[in-house]
């Protein structure tokens, strides 16, 4: 992963997700491997979510997920099949 260089400090969203990126750099670095990473940072967004919103509304997020995968949003290399 990379952080952004002269992210907009001022959008929230930018510099969280420039937090996170940074995070999992220097845990990638010290040699956590990425799907460790991101089984962490799945369990830890899922658990803050259902703490804030509950369970249902983390259930109808979650049942909303497959449509993006499959349709190629998370996918930020295509492969030829």
């Amino acid at each position: 992963m990379q952080c952004f260089e002269d992210i907009d400090t001022k959008n929230p969203t930018l510099k969280a997700l420039d937090l996170i990126l940074a995070a999992w750099d220097e845990g990638v670095d010290t040699g956590v491997e990425p799907q460790q990473m991101a089984y962490a940072a799945l369990f830890t967004a899922l658990t803050d979510l259902v703490a804030i919103y509950g369970e249902e509304a983390v259930i109808t997020l979650t049942r909303g997920l497959e449509k993006r995968v499959v349709e190629g949003e998370f996918t930020l290399t295509r492969r030829d099949q």
